[in-house]
């Protein structure tokens, strides 16, 4: 069986935390930030995880996490 590949764009922009879950930035945080007020602006600077409805997608995509 061949090695499976890395989905790159993907690579860059999922982590996985200690405990196996996928850490990923949140959207809405690169332009037109002037009118997003500060405490919005502040949360995106934060990152989230990956929702569960989502992780068998994420996981397919990165096998070596």
């Amino acid at each position: 069986m061949p090695k499976l590949k890395t989905h790159r764009g993907a690579a860059k922009r999922f982590k996985a935390t200690g405990t196996g879950k996928i850490k990923r930035g949140r959207a809405y945080s690169s332009h037109i930030l002037t009118k997003k007020n500060a405490t919005r602006r502040r949360r995106l600077r934060s990152g989230a995880l990956v929702h569960s409805g989502d992780m068998k997608r994420v996981k397919a995509m990165l096998p070596n996490l």
